[in-house]
């Protein structure tokens, strides 16, 4: 679980997107709910806020990072 993110932050989820091109998501929405867009095929959704840090794995690129 993971508890530390931000907007346009690169996260990877618990199981692989179906598309099989990428396992890495971009946040692009923040709130009571998660919007996170697949960063192989582009297609998005949307998690309650605590089912997002339940399937979360882990942060692999802060955005404020250089």
């Amino acid at each position: 679980m993971i508890q530390e993110y931000a907007l346009n932050d690169l996260v990877q989820m618990r199981k692989d997107h179906p598309c099989k091109k990428s396992k890495y998501w971009k946040i692009i929405r923040m709130g009571a709910d998660i919007k996170i867009q697949c960063q192989g095929c582009g297609s998005i959704i949307m998690f309650p806020r605590n089912e997002f840090e339940r399937k979360a794995k882990a942060v692999v690129k802060l955005e404020n990072e250089e």
